[in-house]
């Protein structure tokens, strides 16, 4: 989900909260569609220049007090010139790109070493404030909750949730090795279920674990919408997934993450709340593919190479749902 927030010339309204404008892609919209306080402004990257003007239309005439610049690719930063607004907040000089300094005035703080979302929370010390606490309010309705209930029975048995594909197609693993850890996960008395979108590929993906998988599983692929995906990934007890953006919400519902990284950083994009069961092959794939240790790495470098998550074992994930189920 990529966004850009902004913050209008009105007065704060009653209850001290600045009302906010919300610049973003048409399904992080929907999935965030009823979040109190926020203007959605949806731009669709295929509509290019002619989009952003129209974006510009949708905006106050009057401009607004503040842009927070929270993308820093080429689109984004041209799409911000069309942004109105006197302060024009965006990254440090570490984290900057594509001409990013050309479109803003002032940057956040250079703290190397923290994670995605903690860099986020940074933009608000340019106005006075400090992040110091993290809250997720995702606006799941009663009826999304309740179809999420209607999917496997409330008892005592738990729940591992398979998400098994990322937009980024090098992050994926390999059906045969989830296959592997749904079947250990099933011999240990666990339910799994397989979730996703339509896209060709999470189906492909999802009958190649079925296919390959000795114990039954449900398969609730391409069956759910949106605003159901978070109710769905809230009754998981697990959900093992690579670095997606399932793994983020999953997070944000409260429920603990398997991650499986070798192509990016979970202390950088993994699961906020909680790394403990996450499969880190980092460091191997940066020895590997890039001839040095992570430790050498420009903070934030991805590793997106053909096989880099050949890196991640079937025992590898295994001894992460082990650590899960031996937790306090």
């Amino acid at each position: 989900m990529r966004s850009n927030r902004i913050a209008p010339s009105p007065p704060p309204s009653r209850n001290g909260h600045v009302p906010l404008h919300w610049v973003i892609d048409r399904g992080g919209q929907k999935l965030l569609e009823g979040l109190e306080g926020v203007v959605f402004h949806v731009y669709d990257k295929r509509s290019g220049l002619a989009g952003m003007r129209a974006l510009r239309r949708q905006l106050p005439s009057a401009g607004f007090d503040v842009l927070l610049q929270m993308q820093v690719a080429l689109r984004a930063n041209v799409l911000s010139a069309f942004i109105p607004a006197r302060r024009r907040i965006g990254y440090d000089h570490a984290r900057s790109r594509d001409l990013h300094g050309l479109f803003i005035n002032q940057r956040i703080a250079d703290r190397p070493g923290i994670h995605v979302l903690d860099a986020i929370g940074s933009f608000c010390e340019p106005l006075g404030l400090r992040q110091t606490r993290v809250e997720w309010d995702l606006p799941v309705p009663a009826d999304a909750r309740e179809w999420a209930r209607a999917q496997w029975p409330a008892d005592d048995t738990p729940t591992l949730v398979i998400s098994p594909c990322s937009s980024h197609a090098r992050r994926n693993w390999y059906p045969d090795r989830y296959a592997a850890v749904a079947d250990h996960a099933v011999a240990r008395g666990w339910r799994v279920v397989l979730c996703g979108g339509r896209s060709g590929l999470e189906r492909s993906t999802t009958d190649a674990i079925l296919a390959a998988m000795q114990a039954p599983a449900l398969d609730l692929v391409g069956k759910d919408t949106l605003k159901q995906l978070p109710a769905l990934l809230e009754r998981a007890d697990l959900v093992m997934t690579p670095d997606s953006g399932p793994m983020h919400i999953a997070n944000a519902m409260g429920t603990r993450v398997l991650g499986l990284h070798a192509a990016s950083n979970p202390l950088r994009s993994g699961p906020y709340s909680d790394v403990r069961y996450c499969v880190d092959r980092y460091d191997a794939a940066a020895r590997r593919f890039l001839g040095k240790p992570a430790s050498e790495l420009r903070w934030g470098t991805k590793i997106e190479f053909d096989g880099v998550m050949e890196l991640v074992g079937v025992d590898d994930a295994v001894a992460a749902f082990e650590r899960y189920l031996a937790r306090p």
